[in-house]
């Protein structure tokens, strides 16, 4: 596994010769919460993941009030930056957000499209005020600092108790401001709005028992998706999907990529 940097936004890449896979991480997680996924994924495939501007050694993007388009700017500076083919793109919970987006915006660079534990987004102006619940989010990191807030908030997000350590940690390297432009594209973001207008299928996939983003929004996802979307709901498997269900996982990634 390697580690780079490509348009100021750090990248952990298992080069292979096989189908490129690009990999977006929500609003608690980062890079590595997809390990043990690209653990489950053949050996053969190009697998790369982001920690999203603004996490780990990622620079921010500019706007203090950005939205899903801010972050597929950075992502196709990416693409573009390293010469990668179309590639399946693979969001979960915000990174769904920035997926749809930027497969809206560059349909081409986009051999097949993912969803999983989608966040919807609220659509709120750039700028306004937030919805209360979702500006709690920010309040509450700031008041508690990024360890006691992952103790506090981690264990919603998983249903298999093995992965609640992995999903904490993660949740703890959080940086305040990185956190705060995300939550500001969560509340800016229309997730529906952009699947409405997507030429291309897509899958959709959601843990039984998620209690952030439960499976009511992936059905109504699924329902204003292109014709030829598929969804699949994964048994015992809470928000973090990608960490608690791999196995689960791992094949409905090979049926999008059709292989």
């Amino acid at each position: 596994m390697n580690r780079l940097t490509v348009a100021g936004t750090a990248l952990l890449h298992r080069p292979g010769t096989g189908p490129t896979l690009v990999l977006l991480h929500g609003i608690g997680s980062d890079a590595e919460s997809w390990l043990p996924l690209m653990e489950a994924l053949p050996a053969a495939w190009n697998l790369l993941a982001w920690w999203a501007p603004g996490y780990g050694a990622s620079a921010p993007v500019s706007p203090e009030s950005p939205t899903p388009e801010d972050y597929a700017a950075r992502l196709a500076e990416i693409v573009f930056g390293m010469r990668l083919p179309p590639a399946l793109v693979v969001g979960h919970s915000l990174g769904a957000l920035f997926a749809a987006r930027f497969a809206l915006r560059w349909p081409d660079r986009v051999a097949a499209l993912a969803l999983l534990s989608p966040a919807l987004g609220y659509g709120v102006a750039r700028g306004a005020a937030l919805p209360a619940a979702v500006q709690a989010r920010i309040d509450d990191l700031l008041a508690l600092g990024p360890a006691e807030f992952a103790a506090k908030r981690a264990a919603r997000l998983v249903h298999r108790q093995a992965a609640l350590a992995g999903v904490q940690r993660a949740m703890a390297l959080v940086k305040p401001e990185g956190y705060a432009q995300a939550v500001r594209a969560l509340g800016a973001g229309d997730l529906l709005a952009d699947a409405a207008k997507l030429v291309m299928p897509a899958l959709v996939a959601c843990g039984e028992q998620d209690l952030v983003t439960p499976p009511d929004n992936a059905r109504r996802l699924h329902a204003v998706l292109p014709a030829g979307s598929t969804l699949r709901l994964i048994a015992d498997a809470g928000h973090a999907m990608p960490q608690e269900a791999p196995d689960a996982l791992a094949p409905l990634l090979k049926e999008a990529a059709h292989v």
